[in-house]
């Protein structure tokens, strides 16, 4: 799925990335505990999370996903902001909670990382 479609699915804000929005996400994998995003996320998943920190977006970028998506309206610190900007990845804040981002990704066809094969 196209992350411009992700985009209007969640009627999410981009926070950086936008020349980057036709780039596909294969899958989601949603947590706010970044070892279970390492241990159980397949590359290029789409990663929803809470977590405003950095370690969000390295744990991204480890797994060489396109686009993290920040639910329940979190603010992000310029810190977190710049190192996403600086590794060319998409970054999504939706005021959705993260129960109802994945219910509607999961309806409009995104499965989850652990529906798919590598």
């Amino acid at each position: 799925m196209k992350i411009s479609e992700i985009k209007d699915i969640l009627n999410a804000e981009v926070i950086c990335g936008e020349e980057y929005l036709d780039r596909d996400a294969r899958s989601a994998f949603g947590s706010d505990l970044m070892s279970d995003v390492l241990a159980f996320a397949k590359e290029q998943s789409l990663l929803l999370t809470g977590l405003v920190n950095p370690q969000a977006i390295r744990t991204a970028l480890m797994l060489d996903m396109p686009c993290v998506v920040f639910v329940r309206a979190k603010k992000l610190s310029e810190e977190v902001i710049s190192l996403a900007k600086e590794s060319g990845m998409v970054v999504l804040s939706t005021d959705l909670r993260m129960f109802e981002t994945c219910g509607k990704l999961y309806a409009k066809g995104l499965k989850g990382s652990g529906e798919v094969d590598e």
